[in-house]
């Protein structure tokens, strides 16, 4: 069942609040369970259609198509069914650009915390203005980070990038289509900070194009997307090498290994998408993977 599928409900799950300045990123969380399916599919479909919730006018939209609030609805439902997300958590996103995964967030982080960060400041700008005063359980940092497409003038480098978070303030971190547009400097140097703030056991969220050989060959057969070659070297493969930022999709072994050189390692069986044509491709256009941190790392 999808976002868009059965309930014609229109309904205002929380409330604005009285206006009031972000709270810190807790120190210590006290989790609540992940809601049963049930009652997931219900707030999805609510979120989906809830026109009151915030939603960013068609021009300030930067990255991302598709209707804003299914699309954020659809993730909150991956979150929490895969990724194992409760209602009192503390939520890191890194990339979280005009707020489409937060608005949703809002309606289910009732007792947790949530922090956005992402180099584009007008997205920043458009989510601290628009969810903080009604939420303020949920921050906003611009992370001024050089990127040839989002952010070329940014003054930071994403090789060295240190991540304005105390160490192990998070139990949940999500990047959705983050990855896809990072070199593997930049993925090496975030997967140390993604262990640094996340606490052990905690998940790591994550959307974006991996490279194995059921990949390669649908993209051999002329069934995949953005210009991917099957045969390139890798561990890199660049969807357009004149705009290398574009879209980046990863040996799959290679960026495993990244990840558990930090003591990140899979929680659960990849769920592979159908960006490439492969065979048994999921309904997910990109592949989710979802981490965790080891006890002791």
């Amino acid at each position: 069942m999808t976002a868009e599928s059965s309930s014609n409900r229109v309904v205002l799950l929380r409330g604005a609040q009285k206006p009031a300045a972000p709270v810190a990123v807790q120190a210590v969380s006290v989790p609540s369970a992940p809601l049963p399916a049930d009652k997931v599919e219900w707030l999805c479909e609510a979120v989906a259609r809830n026109r009151f919730l915030p939603a960013p006018p068609a021009e300030k939209v930067f990255i991302g198509d598709g209707d804003f609030r299914a699309i954020g609805a659809e993730f909150l439902r991956h979150f929490i069914t895969l990724g194992g997300l409760a209602p009192g958590e503390s939520v890191l996103e890194i990339g979280c650009g005009i707020g489409r995964m937060a608005v949703p967030l809002t309606q289910y982080l009732t007792s947790g915390t949530y922090a956005g960060m992402d180099i584009v400041a007008d997205g920043i700008d458009w989510c601290r203005e628009a969810i903080t005063p009604a939420y303020p359980n949920f921050r906003f940092e611009h992370l001024d980070l050089a990127n040839p497409l989002y952010n070329p003038a940014g003054a930071l480098n994403g090789g060295a990038v240190t991540l304005p978070f105390e160490f192990e303030s998070f139990d949940f971190i999500l990047l959705t289509s983050v990855i896809t547009h990072l070199r593997t400097a930049e993925v090496v140097r975030y997967a140390a900070e993604m262990a640094r703030v996340l606490r052990p056991g905690g998940r790591v969220f994550m959307s974006l194009f991996l490279m194995d050989n059921a990949a390669r060959a649908g993209l051999a057969a002329g069934n995949g997307r953005y210009g991917f070659d099957p045969a390139a070297r890798g561990p890199e493969y660049l969807g357009d090498p004149e705009v290398p930022n574009a879209a980046v999709a990863y040996d799959q072994r290679f960026l495993l290994d990244i990840f558990a050189t930090q003591g990140l390692v899979p929680a659960r069986p990849i769920l592979h998408g159908h960006w490439s044509g492969r065979d048994g491709g999921g309904a997910n256009f990109q592949d989710i993977l979802v981490l965790h941190r080891e006890a002791g790392e």
